[in-house]
């Protein structure tokens, strides 16, 4: 059986789902090479057809995918998540919504990487039958920790004092990803070395673009933005690093915090609802900035604090490990094969009868 991964989500560099899509593709070749075909973007309808973005040229073809076969849609947005993701017109925007929903709805099968957005699926008409819960996953091979030597190399390369105790920010720079509240918390903690990597992925029309770019003229000296970052020089960046600290108001579970968590890195996080099912236990919240540099000022001087942090973590690494997603995704896929086996078991049996039927009309 084969499953044809569509996507055009490389069209914009230096995002999540490029990630996630990328991750799952490699997982999903790896744990089912033995009674699965995976290839992407294939021109031939495939017994199933797997889309991870919603480019127009895919919604046109989905009727097409569905008579031949089974279609599958991962769930990297919702129309809030966007919405405070880009500014676009009030009309463009609510055209864009109802088409993201349209392409969400045409789909045999849901794929989300949060719980929490099975429900809001389910608001929008979707049947909860149609939707299975699978969560992001990142390659131990990409993202593992480096020797101490290796991670003062690497700070000598990016002029950081090797006694710094550095604080890293990953993402694009938009106003949900809690950028400004990142800055003040820099501001507050001179002492520190703070580092964001990621730029802006969709340009002005980015939400809060002008605020953000405003903001940046005026840095203090502890404070730096490495703009858009190759992934593949990602895990020496986390590797310099002491901490991670994503400040957003808003995800669905993000990529970073699972690069993070590879490398061994402390997370601290906005106490968001969305990670409590996901995070809790593996990660640190705070509810606002004061929250946030008391929880770095206790990350920097105490080490005990900082050694459980840092193993809550890794934990969370051991439990979202490519092992335990590779097995979820293995029997998702196989469940879809089955139910197409069944189904086209019935049809059979049911052309059978209806010849037999006619058969017997006949001999009459």
């Amino acid at each position: 059986m084969q499953i044809n991964m569509m996507s055009k989500a490389d069209i914009v560099k230096g995002h999540g789902v490029l990630s996630a899509h990328d991750e799952q593709v490699e997982l999903v070749k790896q744990v089912l090479k033995e009674k699965f075909t995976v290839c992407e973007n294939g021109k031939r309808i495939c017994e199933i057809t797997h889309y991870h973005s919603i480019n127009p040229e895919f919604y046109f073809q989905i009727a097409k995918c569905r008579k031949n076969g089974k279609t599958v849609g991962s769930v990297h947005f919702l129309p809030e998540t966007v919405e405070n993701s880009i500014g676009i017109p009030g009309f463009a925007r609510r055209i864009f919504n109802w088409y993201m929903i349209s392409f969400y709805r045409k789909m045999d099968y849901l794929v989300t990487v949060n719980p929490c957005f099975v429900d809001a699926l389910c608001h929008c008409g979707i049947p909860r039958n149609k939707i299975s819960y699978i969560p992001n996953v990142v390659s131990e091979e990409t993202f593992y920790p480096l020797s101490l030597e290796a991670r003062m190399h690497i700070r000598k390369e990016y002029r950081i004092r090797p006694d710094a105790f550095v604080v890293l920010g990953v993402g694009q720079l938009q106003e949900r990803k809690g950028v400004l509240d990142f800055i003040k918390a820099a501001e507050e903690m001179p002492e520190c070395m703070f580092l964001w990597a990621g730029g802006f992925s969709f340009g002005k029309i980015s939400k809060g673009y002008k605020q953000i770019q405003k903001a940046m003229k005026q840095l203090p000296d502890n404070i730096r933005f490495l703009g858009m970052t190759e992934r593949e020089k990602m895990n020496q960046i986390y590797n310099m690093a002491d901490v991670l600290f994503l400040p957003s108001y808003e995800e669905l579970f993000p990529m970073t915090i699972l690069e993070a968590m590879n490398c061994g890195l402390p997370v601290l996080v906005r106490n968001l609802d969305i990670y409590e099912p996901i995070l809790s236990d593996y990660v640190l919240q705070g509810k606002d900035r004061a929250d946030f540099v008391e929880t770095l000022n206790i990350l920097k001087t105490d080490r005990i604090f900082y050694e459980r942090s840092a193993h809550a973590s890794y934990e969370g690494h051991l439990f979202y490990s490519r092992e335990r997603v590779g097995k979820q995704w293995k029997e998702f896929y196989e469940k879809i094969a089955e139910e197409m086996h069944v189904s086209q078991m019935t049809v059979s049996r049911a052309e059978k009868s209806i010849r037999k039927k006619f058969h017997d009309e006949l001999n009459r």
